[in-house]
C-alpha cells in the first residue's frame, strides 16, 4: 500500500471515530441527563414505584413485539463479534434508552453500563452500510462501539478502550482495532465534556504504604470481592432462567416482577436499593456499610434484570464492591476509603474477567497512587470469581481459564 492510500484509510478511520464518538457520546450525555432527571423526580415522589408493573409492561410488550431481534443487548454485541451474521439494528439504541430510563424512573435496580454499550454498538455498526466494510472491519466498529458507550458514561477514556479490547480478547484482535479503540474512547469522552454533563468524582485521600501486612491483607479481602462478583453473575443469571421458566409470556415476566418489587419496597422500605444508588457508593466511602447492603443489591439488580427491565449491571456492581470494603473495615485495619475503592472495581473485575480494564479504570478514578492496591485486587478477584461472568456470550479463556480447566481434570482423574 502506498503512502496516499495509507494516508486517504487513515483518515476514512479517525472520521469514523469521530463520527461514532460524538453520536455515542452524545447519546451517554444524553443518558446520564435522563437518569440524573429519572432519581430526582423519583426521590420527590416515593408512591412512583407503584408503576413499576405497568412499566415492565411496556418494556416487555416493546421487546417482544418490536426488538426480539435485538433483547438479548450486551450479549448480541458479543455474538455479533465473535460470529458477524447481520448489521446490528438501530434499533437497538432507543429501545434500550427508553426501557432504562422506564426502569429507573420507578425503582428498579439496575445500572447503566449495558445502555451506553447497546447504544455505542448498535451506532457504530450502522457504518459497516455507509462506508461498505467487510467483515474484519465490522469487528472493529464493534470494538469502537464498546469502548466509546464505556468510556463516555463512566468518564474513564482509557478503561473504556481497554475494556472494549479485554471483553473480547481471546477472539482475534487487530492492531488497528486496538488502536482505534483508544480514539474512539477520547472522541466519546470530550464529547461528553463538550455538552456540559458531569460524572461522579470519588477520592481516597490516604494510601497507606504497601507492606508485607497491607499485603497480606489485601489477600482475603480480594477473594472476597471475587466472590461477591460470582454470586452476583450467578444470581443474575438464575432470576433470568427462573422467569423464562415460570412464565412463557415474556412481556409479563417484567409485569409480574414489578408487582413483586413493589410489595417489596413498599412493605420493607428498601428505596435505598433503588436505581443506581450513587448516594450509598458515595456514603460508602466515608463510613462503614451495613453488612448486608451488598447482599441486597446483588438481589435486587439479578431480580430486576432477570424478570426483563433493563439498564446494565456495572453499577451495581460498583454499589457492590464499595458497599462490601466499607463494611471490612471494620475487621481490616486498611482505611475505609482504599477499602471501598478497591472493592469497586474489584467486584466488577470479577464479573466481567477484566482485570486490566478495571486496573486502569481504578487508577483513572482513584489516582495512581493506589495503583499498587487497585491492581492486586482487581487480579486477585478476577482469579477468584468462577468461570462465569455477568455476559454469558463472553469467550472466557487465558489464565483463569486454563487453571478451572485444570482443577476440573484433575478432580475427574481423582474420581
Amino acid at each position: 500500500m502506498n503512502l496516499k492510500k495509507t494516508i486517504l484509510l487513515s483518515l476514512k478511520w479517525i472520521l469514523i471515530c469521530a463520527l461514532i464518538g460524538f453520536l455515542s457520546g452524545s447519546a451517554s450525555a444524553f443518558l446520564l441527563v435522563a437518569l440524573e432527571w429519572a432519581a430526582h423526580v423519583r426521590t420527590q415522589n416515593s408512591w412512583l414505584f407503584w408503576f413499576l408493573p405497568i412499566g415492565g409492561l411496556f418494556i416487555g410488550l416493546l421487546y417482544h413485539y418490536y426488538g426480539k431481534d435485538v433483547v438479548k443487548g450486551n450479549n448480541l454485541l458479543l455474538e455479533e463479534y465473535e460470529t458477524p451474521k447481520k448489521t446490528i439494528p438501530l434499533k437497538m439504541a432507543p429501545f434500550v434508552l427508553i426501557g432504562t430510563i422506564i426502569t429507573h424512573l420507578f425503582g428498579g435496580s439496575a445500572g447503566r453500563e449495558g445502555t451506553a454499550v447497546q447504544m455505542g454498538g448498535a451506532i457504530a455498526d450502522q457504518f459497516t452500510r455507509i462506508f461498505q466494510l467487510d467483515e474484519t472491519d465490522r469487528k472493529t466498529l464493534i470494538i469502537l462501539g464498546i469502548s466509546a458507550g464505556f468510556a463516555s458514561v463512566f468518564g474513564t477514556p482509557l478503561a473504556g478502550a481497554i475494556f472494549a479490547l479485554e471483553v473480547v480478547y481471546f477472539c482475534k484482535i487487530s492492531l488497528k482495532s486496538s488502536i482505534l479503540s483508544f480514539v474512539v474512547a477520547f472522541f466519546a469522552y470530550y464529547t461528553v465534556a463538550l455538552w456540559n454533563v458531569h460524572h461522579i468524582h470519588y477520592s481516597i485521600p490516604v494510601i497507606p504504604e504497601m507492606n508485607l501486612e497491607n499485603f497480606v491483607w489485601i489477600i482475603p479481602t480480594s477473594i472476597l470481592f471475587g466472590l461477591a462478583a460470582m454470586l452476583f453473575s450467578r444470581n443474575a443469571h438464575f432470576w433470568s432462567a427462573v422467569f423464562s421458566k415460570i412464565i412463557s409470556y415474556p412481556p409479563l415476566r417484567p409485569y409480574i416482577g414489578g408487582i413483586i418489587l413493589a410489595l417489596i419496597f413498599y412493605y420493607f422500605g428498601a428505596t435505598k436499593f433503588m436505581g443506581l444508588g450513587i448516594p450509598t457508593i458515595v456514603e460508602a466511602f466515608n463510613k462503614p456499610s451495613e453488612y448486608y447492603y451488598f447482599l441486597l443489591k446483588i438481589l435486587f439488580t439479578g431480580f430486576t434484570l432477570g424478570a426483563g427491565f433493563k439498564g446494565g449491571e456495572v453499577t451495581p456492581l460498583f454499589f457492590v464492591g464499595a458497599t462490601l470494603g466499607s463494611a471490612l473495615s471494620i475487621f481490616i485495619p486498611l482505611p475505609i476509603a482504599l477499602l471501598a475503592g478497591m472493592g469497586f472495581v474489584a467486584v466488577f473485575s470479577g464479573a466481567t474477567h477484566t482485570p486490566i480494564a478495571c486496573t486502569i479504570m481504578g487508577i483513572e478514578l482513584f489516582g495512581i497512587e493506589s495503583a499498587g492496591f487497585i491492581a492486586i485486587s482487581c487480579f486477585i478477584a478476577y482469579l477468584a470469581s468462577g468461570s462465569v461472568g455477568i455476559y454469558h456470550s463472553q469467550t472466557v479463556k487465558g489464565v483463569k481459564y486454563h487453571l478451572y480447566e485444570k482443577f476440573k481434570r484433575n478432580k475427574l482423574e481423582d474420581f
